[in-house]
């Protein structure tokens, strides 16, 4: 197996399985990051960095998949009592990931989309977000270095139309005191019109989640919401934002056929969009929501995650679009999926 081809398949069984085991007296060398977004939501984590590629991991010091083994100043994986990695570098988030300030203006939300943990978190997380305080801590980790990023996400908390406003003042503020940095925006829109406020704001790229591409699974897992919306939508922010300056996470694991996948990542990509290939991940706050909607799930495997990679890179150069144009949120992070041009 080639080097890349290995480095993506480690980071898929490491995608596909569940926390990173550590010992009693583990103290990491930085904050560890406590997500409201993402598949690690709800968790205490740690970014993993190791032969070019890096992942985020909830981390145990009761049980896990894999372990944590410190030997002297280096670290390495554990996996089924064999190494995985054997040289890791534990990273540094600045705001839930490493080299961006990421932010999450609210947890509650008013659909209810299954696979979502948002909704159960602590609404006290980010009850204080207003945009002062974002601009503030967005500063101070400019000033700590490192910073090459803003993105910010948000749930529904209201209406889409008061979210956007929201977002919108963030990136107006965020524009006035850093008129350079990239900033990223993640909304639920409902209006065109929302879309091209946050352009004329500032943000540089949008990410519009079709979640699924399978319309049954969606019906079941996003009630109250319309695909066919979302598409639309889509292809307006690449009007107002530009081709690859548009991403959408497509959840892989909720029953759907590889060839169902690939044909929302080549509709996406027709559209001059990115997909997100992004691996379910099941826990406590949302087990019996998907298994509810969708039945008990079969779990992903690393293969699968790498084969739909390759084809995912594969429709990409098709459509003369590159994941390495996007600057801001998932692409960039490198967390949390397989990335085409970054991974394989």
């Amino acid at each position: 197996m080639e080097a890349e081809r290995l480095t993506a398949w480690k980071k898929a069984v490491l995608l596909t399985g569940g926390a990173v085991k550590v010992s009693p007296d583990f103290r990491s060398p930085f904050p560890l990051s406590r997500s409201t977004a993402g598949p690690g939501a709800g968790s205490a984590s740690i970014v993993l960095g190791f032969e070019g590629t890096r992942v985020k991991k909830a981390i145990s010091a009761e049980e896990g998949d894999f372990e944590l083994l410190r030997r002297g100043d280096r670290y390495s994986i554990l996996h089924e009592g064999k190494v995985l990695v054997e040289e890791v570098e534990l990273q540094r988030t600045l705001h839930h990931c490493p080299e961006q300030a990421f932010f999450n203006l609210g947890t509650a939300c008013v659909y209810s989309c299954a696979f979502c943990t948002s909704p159960h978190l602590d609404e006290r997380i980010t009850k204080s977000l207003d945009a002062d305080k974002i601009v503030r801590l967005i500063m101070e980790a400019e000033k700590r270095g490192g910073l090459k990023a803003v993105a910010l996400t948000s749930a529904v908390v209201s209406t889409p139309q008061e979210t956007v406003d929201r977002m919108v003042e963030v990136v107006r503020r965020v524009r006035e005191v850093l008129p350079t940095i990239p900033i990223g925006v993640e909304p639920y829109v409902d209006r065109k019109e929302q879309i091209d406020r946050l352009k004329k704001m500032g943000a540089d790229e949008i990410k519009l989640n079709i979640e699924t591409f399978d319309r049954d699974i969606f019906s079941r897992v996003c009630e109250g919401q319309d695909i066919d919306w979302v598409l639309e939508a889509i292809s307006h922010a690449v009007t107002v934002f530009g081709r690859g300056r548009v991403t959408s996470n497509i959840i892989i694991g909720m029953g759907e056929s590889d060839q169902n996948v690939l044909d929302g990542v080549r509709e996406l990509a027709r559209r001059g969009c990115i997909a997100i290939l992004r691996p379910l991940r099941l826990n406590e706050l949302n087990r019996e929501a998907m298994e509810r909607a969708l039945g008990k799930l079969s779990p992903l495997s690393p293969e699968r995650l790498i084969l739909l990679a390759e084809e995912h890179k594969r429709i990409l150069q098709e459509y003369g679009l590159d994941a390495r144009t996007v600057r801001t949120m998932c692409h960039e992070c490198k967390c949390c999926d397989i990335v085409p041009f970054h991974d394989i």
